[in-house]
C-alpha cells in the first residue's frame, strides 16, 4: 500500500522492506509483590505477551522468564526477544505469576497482578518502570523492563568458568552455598543481572561449572563495559547474604592468566580497617567464539533424516467418502497431502539419498486386517523406505485405497520408532562427537490423541536424541493437547517427573493455512526446526565440522 501511495502521488516508485523491525530484548525485575504462599515469599514468573488483534483482543505469549523462588523483589536472568516495530502501535502485557507446581500452564498458578503498555514506550525510555495492577486495579509492586537492541555481535558468545577459595562461612551450622551472580552497567547508576550459577552446598572453596552467555547479554558486545561479579551465600528462605563482590570487564577477563579478584564486602570492609577480602574468586578459563548456525551444521555435512507419520483412525471417515480427510481426489489434493509435500519438499534437499521412510498408525492393514499403530506405508517391513516426496505420496495414495480406517490414535509407537532409530545411528557412528544425522518426524494427525501419557514419556526420552517432531492437525478438531506438548515456555514432563532435555515438538493447525501458499505453510511449520539443530548439538557440545566441497542444493527452512 505504501508503495501504491508513493507512486499515485509523486510518480516514482519506491520499494519498502516488509516492515522496520528491530530485535529488542526486554530484562525483567519487580519489587514489592503480593505474598501469595502462607509459610513463604511467592515463586514469581513474567509472562510476556503481544496483542495480535486489537477486535478481538488475542494476545500471543512471547515468552516466560525462569521461575525464582521465596522472592518478593525478583531479579530475572532470562531476558525475553521481541521484534520492534516502529511504524507500529505494538501493545504489551507482562503478567505475573506464583508457580505452585511442575505445569507449563499458568491458569493453575496464582495471579499476582500484571502490566499493560505500548512496547514503543519501553524501548524509548530504555529504563522503564511501572505498578503492577491486581484485581479491582489495587497495587500489586512495581515491575522494572530494561530494553536493549540486539546487535550484530549477538551471534558471538563467551564461556567462562570461576572457582573461589577461603569464602566467608555465612551459616551456623554449616559451611556457605555460595553461588555467583554476573552483573553488567546499565548506564544509569544501576546494574543489570544477566546471570545466575546454581548454588553449591556447603563448601567456602566452590568449583562452579562453565556457563556460556551470549556477548550481547553479558555486556551489550562492549569489552569495556563494567561488570559487577557477585557472590551470595544461598538461602532457602529467599534471604541470600553477599559474601562479596568486585568490578571487571571482559577485556580484562580475556588478559593473560591467571586473573583473581580479591571478593569485596562493602560493609566489612567499612567496619575495620584490618580487613582484607571475604575470599578469592579465580577465572579458570574463558572463550569468546562465534556461534554455530544451522547453516553451519548442514554445510559440515549434517544430512536431515525425514520421516513421516500419518493418521489412518476412523475419525478421518470413510475414504470413499467425499467428507473423508483421506478422500482421493483426482483434481485436488487432501489436507494429508498437501501438508505431506508442503513440508516434506523443504527437508528433502537436505537428506542426500532421498530415501524417505513413512509410517501410518490407527488402521487394520492386509493381509490379516489386524490393528496396527505402526506400520510402513509401503506394507514392506524390511524396507519403509520411499524415494523421495514423491515416493511417499504415491505409497499413501495406494495404501488409502487397502486399508480399513479404526483406531484409538495412538502415536507413542512412531514415535518411539523414530527414536530408536536414532538411537542405533548414533551407536554405529564410529565417532559420536560428529554432527551427521539429525531426524525430522511429521506427524499427520486429525484429532485428540488417545495414549498421551505414552507420547509424552515417547517425547521426553526423543528429547535426549538429535530429533525433532513436527505435527500438523488436520481437519477442524479440538487440537488443545498439541498446545500443551508444544511447550516452548517450560519443559515437557512426564507423569514419573522425567524433563524432556530440550523442546523439540512444532505443532501447527493446517486450517491455519487452508487459504495460505504451501511455502507459507512449510515456513511455519519448519521455523522451529534450524534452532532446535543448533540447541541439540550445542547441549551437547558438539561443533559443525569444516564445509565439505560439495555442497547438496539446499532450500531455504
Amino acid at each position: 500500500l505504501a508503495e501504491q501511495y508513493i507512486k499515485r502521488t509523486h510518480g516514482f516508485e519506491m520499494s519498502f522492506p516488509n516492515s522496520l523491525v528491530t530485535q529488542v530484548s526486554l530484562t525483567i525485575s519487580c519489587t514489592g509483590l503480593l505474598k501469595k504462599d502462607i509459610t513463604s515469599q511467592s515463586d514469581p514468573v513474567v509472562q510476556v505477551l503481544l496483542l495480535e488483534n486489537s477486535a478481538t483482543q488475542s494476545w500471543k505469549e512471547q515468552g516466560r522468564t525462569e521461575h525464582i523462588k521465596n522472592s518478593s523483589c525478583p531479579e530475572f536472568t532470562k531476558s525475553i526477544e521481541v521484534d520492534y516495530k516502529f511504524e507500529e502501535v505494538q501493545r504489551i502485557k507482562f503478567v505475573v505469576y506464583d508457580i505452585d507446581n511442575l505445569s507449563t500452564t499458568l491458569s493453575d498458578d496464582d495471579f499476582l497482578g500484571q502490566m499493560e503498555c505500548n512496547l514503543g514506550q519501553i524501548v524509548s525510555s530504555r529504563v522503564f518502570t511501572r505498578e503492577l495492577i491486581y484485581v479491582g486495579n489495587s497495587y500489586a509492586g512495581t515491575i522494572k523492563i530494561v530494553a536493549e537492541e540486539i546487535n550484530k555481535m549477538g551471534d558471538h558468545c563467551v564461556t567462562m568458568q570461576f572457582h573461589a577459595k577461603k569464602l566467608d562461612k555465612k551459616d551456623f551450622l554449616s559451611k556457605s552455598d555460595p553461588y555467583l551472580e554476573i552483573l553488567k552497567d546499565n548506564g544509569d547508576g544501576t546494574f543489570l543481572t544477566v546471570h545466575r550459577t546454581p548454588h553449591i552446598n556447603n563448601t567456602l572453596d566452590p568449583n562452579w561449572k562453565p556457563f556460556t552467555l551470549t556477548l550481547q547479554k553479558l555486556c551489550s558486545g562492549n569489552y569495556d563495559l563494567k561488570l559487577m561479579i557477585r557472590c551470595f551465600d544461598y538461602d532457602d528462605d529467599g534471604s541470600h547474604d553477599l559474601i562479596g563482590e568486585f568490578y571487571t570487564t571482559l577485556a580484562e577477563m580475556c588478559g593473560q592468566p591467571p586473573l583473581q579478584w580479591s571478593c569485596i564486602n562493602p560493609k566489612k570492609q567499612k567496619k575495620s580497617k584490618s580487613y582484607q577480602n571475604s575470599g578469592i574468586i579465580y577465572l579458570d578459563s574463558i572463550k569468546v567464539f562465534k556461534k554455530p548456525t544451522f547453516l553451519d551444521y548442514i554445510l559440515g555435512g549434517c544430512q536431515i533424516n525425514f520421516t513421516v507419520g500419518v493418521d489412518f483412525t476412523a475419525s478421518n471417515l470413510d475414504p470413499l467418502n467425499p467428507s473423508s480427510l483421506h478422500y482421493i481426489n483426482p483434481y485436488q489434493r487432501n489436507e494429508y497431502e498437501q501438508a505431506l509435500i508442503a513440508v516434506g519438499e523443504v527437508c528433502q534437499d537436505y537428506d542426500s539419498d532421498k530415501l524417505f521412510p513413512a509410517l501410518g498408525f490407527g488402521a487394520k492393514i492386509p493381509p490379516g486386517f489386524n490393528v496396527s499403530f505402526e506400520f510402513p506405508l509401503n506394507f514392506n517391513p524390511s524396507n519403509p523406505y520411499c524415494a523421495g516426496i514423491q515416493g511417499i505420496h504415491m505409497a499413501y495414495q495406494n495404501c488409502v485405497k487397502s486399508i480399513q480406517l479404526y483406531g484409538p490414535t495412538n502415536v507413542a509407537p512412531i514415535i518411539k520408532h523414530v527414536t530408536l532409530f536414532a538411537s542405533n545411528t548414533l551407536k554405529n557412528q564410529e565417532n559420536t562427537t560428529l554432527a551427521t544425522n539429525y531426524f525430522v518426524l511429521l506427524l499427520l494427525t486429525d484429532g485428540v490423541i488417545s495414549d498421551m501419557d505414552d507420547t509424552v514419556s515417547a517425547i521426553v526420552d526423543a528429547s535426549y536424541l538429535p530429533i525433532s517432531l513436527i505435527i500438523v492437525g488436520v481437519g477442524n478438531a479440538d487440537f488443545s493437547q498439541m498446545n500443551f506438548l508444544d511447550c516452548d515456555q517450560g519443559k515437557l514432563t512426564t507423569s514419573y517427573g522425567k524433563q524432556a532435555f530440550r523442546d523439540i515438538v512444532q505443532f501447527v493447525p493446517f486450517r491455519d493455512f487452508k487459504h495460505a501458499s504451501p511455502a507459507d505453510l512449510a515456513r511455519a511449520v519448519l521455523a522451529e526446526v534450524p534452532n532446535q539443530v543448533t540447541e541439540y548439538y550445542e547441549l551437547k557440545n558438539i561443533q559443525p565440522q569444516p564445509p565439505r566441497q560439495f555442497v547438496y542444493p539446499t532450500a531455504t527452512i
